[in-house]
């Protein structure tokens, strides 16, 4: 896996840009084994020359489609091999990727194309599809709209007739400055988070400085043995990271859907898996329940069995007393490393979050975690920590070709190696994303007398460093207040309690309405809720009822990224989200502060939350956009009468 004393990283950096890396490695090696493809229970592997002959046919047809040097290319689509596919063949023709997840909101996607507006588009699933072949008649750039189906055979007959050299001429041409993908982050701070423009050496230069930190642990490895399982959507700064430096360290990849990585990993097998904490903790959760369900004296051997591997871990001297006490759990461990496959000789945490003892747990049971750390704008990674040179719970030190600079405040500063190249359509954003050539993360870090970056928490959405309005919405383990819930999705406001995370009083406060009606008052209440990034659509019901509830529905894609912010399963549904206490505590304080605003009559003392969002297709939403109040009342009369059933538990 590479030249002697040279890794892949250091190859990495001298490219142009990311369409070298198929290429360089099929001129290379056309046998080596580049990707997996899930078929049926098992994987399908793909090497170097038949994912470049993939790549070529697809860029020929979007060269005969007429997408040429920096048109965007939206791409909605989950995170598979096609996705890899289109995304180096756009890559390939000097094109620019616009990605979107499946689950994203027609009102995301009409934004984001609106912004862009790319001259093709390709979208999965039938969902989207329409939304984004209506806005061809509105937009003229928007030549070309397929379905992202397997093998794209509509796009790839486009271009069967032309010769590769023309995808080539087109390759040689890319500079590192060009523009490789706009990435539209999640957020559940703003709904209309900014596009980060990253280019190809963006891209390049921060995975090849992952992989030069990782390089000692992979190089272990036989050549052709490393392979990396991946569980981070690509549509996100994490995900595509990770892909990128998977392949400049010629580290076969396997991706996996939603909520399938412990589904896949017995038969993939890796030798490196890329996760969240999420995950690693769901883990350690299980492998817990498991011991406590068998009895007092299985949990209490396994709890020895925790702190003797956090001990091995951190310990700097391994030396025979602690390798006997570690000796003594290898049952235990073994069964840890069998979950994962049996052969990870390296996990990638990227976002941080696992916390000091998880952290040392994994690392003394022979799974080493690297815990990676980046924003969007920093292209994925500014800290990362190294086999031999890690901190437990930290994310490791700032990366070899970067600086970091900590405010008074706490704010993390970056400048040096891979940093974005604006955000899309906002000249002055970009400009004020910098301070003094220091790019402001937006996060709150310590850093400790060796350099090891520790997490304390957001301080904005975005990299800016004008303060911009809102909260981070992941602080429900502030809200102090219980949260009763009799169903999923329904929650009651108790008179008699606060919220630990502001000063609200138990009860409304009295509202000098004036001449202002009841219905403008309540339209008023219900805008407060519509304003924060969760809330999608908000319906107070009042008349002829004992005290007035409420129908909220939550934006789907706000819902996902929630779900990651506040680490639950992937495999955990919409609705089960929609119930989860600790999001039903989050609206619950919206609800807290909105009655502020309404006289004690109109105040919400029930709320339900549904997953769903209201669609004009289900009859449910006028096409200005407003509801049709008794539309909604009658398809939901069963879910509102249950609000009013709704009692407190002794």
């Amino acid at each position: 896996m590479g030249e002697a004393g040279v890794t892949p990283g250091v190859r990495a950096r001298a490219m142009s840009g990311l369409g070298d890396l198929v290429y360089e490695g099929a001129s290379g090696d056309a046998h080596a084994e580049l990707f997996s493809v899930p078929v049926g229970d098992g994987w399908r592997r793909r090497t170097a020359g038949e994912f470049a002959t993939d790549v070529t046919s697809v860029a020929k047809g979007l060269i005969a489609a007429g997408v040429g040097e920096g048109d965007r290319v939206l791409v909605v689509s989950a995170s598979h091999q096609e996705w890899v596919r289109v995304a180096f063949a756009v890559w390939s023709v000097r094109g620019v990727v616009v990605p979107l997840e499946p689950s994203a909101s027609a009102e995301r996607v009409v934004r984001v194309v609106r912004e862009t507006r790319p001259a093709a588009a390709l979208v999965e699933g039938d969902r989207l599809l329409g939304t984004v072949t209506g806005l061809q008649r509105e937009l003229p750039d928007l030549g070309r709209v397929w379905r992202l189906e397997p093998d794209l055979p509509d796009l790839v007959s486009l271009g069967a007739y032309m010769d590769a050299t023309s995808v080539r001429f087109r390759r040689d041409e890319t500079r590192p400055e060009d523009a490789a993908v706009v990435l539209y982050p999640l957020s559940t701070v703003s709904r209309e988070t900014r596009g980060v423009v990253l280019s190809h050496g963006a891209l390049l230069t921060a995975a090849a400085s992952l992989v030069d930190r990782m390089w000692p642990r992979l190089s272990e490895l036989d050549p052709g043995r490393a392979s990396a399982l991946l569980d981070l959507p690509l549509t996100q700064v994490q995900g595509l990271a990770s892909l990128v430096a998977c392949v400049v360290g010629r580290v076969r990849v396997g991706l996996t859907a939603p909520g399938t990585l412990m589904a896949r990993v017995s038969s993939f097998k890796p030798t490196v898996l890329v996760c969240s904490a999420a995950q690693l903790e769901s883990v350690f959760a299980v492998e817990r329940e498991r011991a406590q369900s068998t009895g007092w004296d299985s949990l209490a051997t396994f709890n020895a069995s925790v702190a003797a591997a956090v001990d091995f871990d951190q310990s700097p001297k391994k030396g025979a007393w602690r390798r006997l006490s570690r000796s003594m759990y290898g049952w235990s461990f073994v069964r840890v490393r069998e979950i994962f496959g049996n052969r990870v000789h390296l996990g990638v945490c990227w976002g941080g979050g696992l916390s000091h003892e998880l952290d040392a747990f994994f690392g003394g049971v022979g799974v080493p975690v690297m815990q990676v750390f980046g924003t969007p704008e920093t292209a994925g990674a500014f800290s990362a920590n190294a086999v031999g040179d890690r901190v437990a719970g930290s994310v490791g030190r700032v990366l070899d070709d970067r600086e970091l600079w900590v405010s008074p405040e706490g704010e993390a500063y970056v400048r040096g190696g891979a940093l974005f190249s604006g955000y899309w359509g906002d000249a002055e954003g970009s400009r004020s994303a910098f301070r003094d050539g220091w790019l402001a993360t937006g996060v709150a870090v310590e850093v400790d007398g060796s350099g090891f970056v520790g997490l304390r928490g957001r301080v904005r959405p975005q990299a800016a460093v004008a303060e911009v309005p809102g909260r981070f919405v992941a602080r429900s383990a502030s809200v102090g207040a219980a949260v009763e819930r009799v169903e999923p999705g329904v929650a009651v406001v108790p008179a008699e309690e606060r919220v630990a995370a502001g000063s609200w009083s138990p009860e409304p406060a009295a509202v000098e309405s004036g001449e202002r009606s009841d219905a403008e008052l309540v339209a008023e209440f219900e805008a407060r809720l519509r304003a924060h990034p969760l809330i999608s659509q908000v319906l107070v019901i009042v008349e002829g009822r004992p005290f007035a509830s409420a129908l909220v529905t939550l934006v789907r894609d706000q819902l996902e990224y929630w779900r990651l912010v506040n680490g639950r399963p992937l495999s955990m549904a919409p609705e089960e989200i929609a119930g989860d206490r600790d999001l039903l505590r989050e609206v619950q304080g919206l609800v807290y502060e909105a009655n502020r605003s309404v006289p004690r009559h109109l105040a919400v003392r029930s709320f339900h939350v549904l997953a769903e969002e209201f669609t004009s297709q289900s009859g449910l939403v006028q096409p200005s956009g407003e509801l049709r109040r008794e539309a909604v009342l009658r398809a939901f009369a069963e879910e509102i009468d249950g609000l009013y059933r709704v009692r407190r538990e002794p």
